[in-house]
């Protein structure tokens, strides 16, 4: 049976300053080793509840908040920002937002020896978190000498060297062109599978993701509209109407016609879809 990691209950927040809730009233549970990927247009309250699961929000950003958030069995609400970067770690939509070593090795180290761990932890920690994300041939490299692909690479490292158990990335792909996104994607699918580890994924490039997350969950206006499988979200005109992206390959699947409760979900896909036709 699975395990809730990530419980959200009637929460609402509004920022310091500002009578708009940028999350209204959300309900929200993700099980352990889920690979969740959250969507909607600009503005809706995806990167609010994000922050929301690492303590910025309330701690860091202040304002008025409601509702309970439980992480790792921790209530946001009573536990500090360093207490839950332990269980939860956060990468950015600007990887160089959180580089800042002359190294790699550096950056991916600097995370354990916060914790205060022993010398020979952390050195085993960062050639783990390295050799998993498939950085080790860069630690001598400076992360400002890194393409965008490798420096959120090297910013997934850093944060996988504390053992997190959950792993929120806020648009990680934004700056990338279409094949480092794919790249990067695909490396994010494997640690979850290898690791076990629960993704919270920000994104708008579904058509690169559509086979790869298990869940799909659409904000619009700061609440949560839509929470399914990629091909109950996909396939639905609620999502199209909402303007959310897509799949192409499921568009053109309608476009040509074709009605079935399981849409493919990848070129490789529709294509045996049309064979099986032929073949009938």
């Amino acid at each position: 049976m699975a395990v809730p990691l990530i419980e959200i209950n009637d929460l609402s927040y509004a920022y310091p300053g500002s009578n708009r809730q940028a999350v209204s009233r959300v309900d929200l549970t993700i099980d352990k080793g889920s690979f969740v990927t959250l969507t909607g247009p600009s503005g809706c309250g995806k990167t609010t509840l994000c922050r929301c699961l690492n303590g910025l929000i309330p701690h860091f950003y202040g304002g008025k908040i409601k509702g309970t958030i439980t992480v790792s069995g921790l209530s946001v609400l009573d536990h500090t920002i360093g207490e839950l970067a332990e269980h939860v770690g956060f990468i950015f939509q600007n990887p160089e937002n959180q580089l800042f070593a002359l190294s790699v090795e550096r950056d991916v180290a600097f995370g354990p020896e916060n914790l205060a761990l022993p010398r020979e932890e952390i050195r085993e920690r960062v050639e783990w978190a390295m050799k998993v994300t498939g950085v080790e041939g860069l630690r001598e490299r400076s992360p400002y000498e890194l393409s965008g692909g490798q420096q959120q690479r090297v910013a997934i490292a850093s944060v996988l060297a504390m053992k997190p158990e959950i792993l929120v990335l806020d648009e990680p792909t934004s700056s990338l062109d279409p094949l480092a996104a794919q790249n990067l994607f695909q490396a994010i699918s494997e640690l979850n599978a290898r690791l076990g580890l629960t993704i919270v994924l920000v994104e708008h490039r579904l058509d690169l993701l559509s086979t790869l997350t298990d869940r799909v969950i659409v904000m619009d206006n700061g609440q949560v509209r839509m929470d399914g499988s990629p091909v109950e979200v996909f396939n639905s005109m609620e999502a199209q109407l909402m303007g959310i992206g897509v799949p192409k390959i499921v568009r053109l699947y309608h476009e040509l016609g074709f009605r079935a409760e399981k849409p493919p979900l990848s070129v490789k896909d529709f294509a045996q879809y049309l064979r099986g036709l032929r073949n009938d």
